[in-house]
């Protein structure tokens, strides 16, 4: 074999790889990441909505708010909005907002967010409990509520 067929092998095995890898990591509920302008005094964070100073801010849901950042041409965001609008209404006390990241940029770089879809679970005061980024399952978001 010559090299070219090498290295289109080794091109071919790192994309499988990394394709396994996103398919068992997508959507999982992993913890949560430290919020730019938490303030922290004597090395504990002191945690606040993280929805602050937003046009959403006195939208939060009575338990649970499922806060989803999404773009306007990501196959995945309308399938975890289907999923997220679905649970939301069946849960009480849960609600579903949904941010489009591209218009909210200030938001979408205060809080961390890499790619769309990410999902958020926020108490009823809109502190992040736990978040998700790819597109969940119903099953997945149903058991990060379960387990909060």
């Amino acid at each position: 074999m010559n090299v070219g067929a090498w290295v289109l092998v080794a091109a071919v095995a790192v994309s499988v790889v990394f394709g396994v890898f996103r398919a068992l990591t997508d959507g999982t509920f992993r913890g949560t990441r430290k919020v730019r302008g938490a303030t922290e005094n004597a090395g504990a964070t002191t945690a606040s909505s993280v929805l602050a100073e937003t046009e959403w801010a006195a939208e939060l849901g009575e338990s649970f708010t499922l806060l989803q950042f999404s773009s306007a041409f990501c196959a995945p965001c309308r399938a975890t909005r289907r999923i997220l609008e679905d649970i939301a209404g069946v849960v009480p006390g849960v609600r579903h907002l949904e941010v489009d990241a591209e218009h909210h940029l200030d938001v979408v770089r205060r809080l961390g967010i890499l790619r769309t879809p990410t999902t958020l679970i926020l108490d009823s005061d809109g502190v992040e409990l736990t978040r998700a980024t790819g597109a969940p399952t119903k099953q997945q978001v149903l058991g990060a509520l379960g387990a909060l």
